[in-house]
C-alpha cells in the first residue's frame, strides 16, 4: 500500500515535468525503516546509562548525607543552614503542595458536577440527582481526605516539636 501511493507520487511528479524525488531518495527512506540492529544499539545504550546513573545516584546520596545531613559542623549563612534543613527534611513542602492540590481538586469536583446536567437527556431525572449529590458530596469527601492527610501531617509536626523540647530540657 505504502508502494502505491508513492509510486502514484512519483507518476504525479513525472507527469508534472517535476522531481518530487527520485529512486535513491525512497531507498533511503526504506532503509531508514530497518532499525533493528540501532534499536539494539539504542536498547544497550539506555541500560548502560540506567546502570551508572544508579551508580552515580548511590554515590551522590551517601555523599550528600554524610557532607549535609550527618555533618557535625554548624552550617555557615543562610543557604548552607536552609539547604542542610531541606536535606534533612526538617523543611516540608508537602503541606502548601497539598494545600494547593486541594483547591485545585475542590474546584475541578464542582465544576466537573455540571458535566451531569448536560447528561438530563440522556438519563433523565438521575443526572440531576447525579448532579446534586457530586456538587454537595464531592467537595466534602475531598475535604475529608485533605484533613486526613494533613493530620498526618500535624501529628509528625507535634512529635517533632515535642523531641526538640525533650533535648532542650536535657
Amino acid at each position: 500500500m505504502l508502494s502505491n501511493a508513492l509510486q502514484n507520487l512519483t507518476n504525479f511528479a513525472a507527469y508534472n515535468n517535476s522531481s518530487l524525488f527520485d529512486d535513491s531518495d525512497f531507498n533511503e527512506f526504506m532503509s531508514g525503516l530497518n532499525t533493528s540492529s540501532s534499536s539494539a544499539d539504542m536498547m544497550a545504550g539506555f541500560g548502560i546509562w540506567t546502570i551508572i546513573a544508579l551508580i552515580l545516584a548511590i554515590i551522590g546520596g551517601v555523599l550528600i548525607y554524610f557532607l549535609f545531613v550527618n555533618a557535625k559542623t554548624t552550617p555557615k549563612g543562610k543557604f548552607a543552614k536552609w539547604l542542610k534543613d531541606f536535606l534533612s527534611f526538617k523543611i516540608m513542602w508537602i503541606e502548601p503542595i497539598l494545600k494547593v492540590i486541594y483547591y485545585i481538586t475542590t474546584i475541578y469536583v464542582v465544576l466537573f458536577s455540571f458535566n451531569y446536567l448536560g447528561m438530563m437527556g440522556m438519563l433523565g431525572g438521575t443526572a440531576f440527582l447525579m448532579f446534586l449529590l457530586t456538587l454537595v458530596l464531592g467537595p466534602i469527601l475531598v475535604r475529608v481526605v485533605y484533613e486526613f492527610t494533613m493530620m498526618l501531617i500535624m501529628i509528625w509536626r507535634n512529635t517533632r516539636d515535642i523531641a526538640a523540647n525533650t533535648e532542650k530540657k536535657k
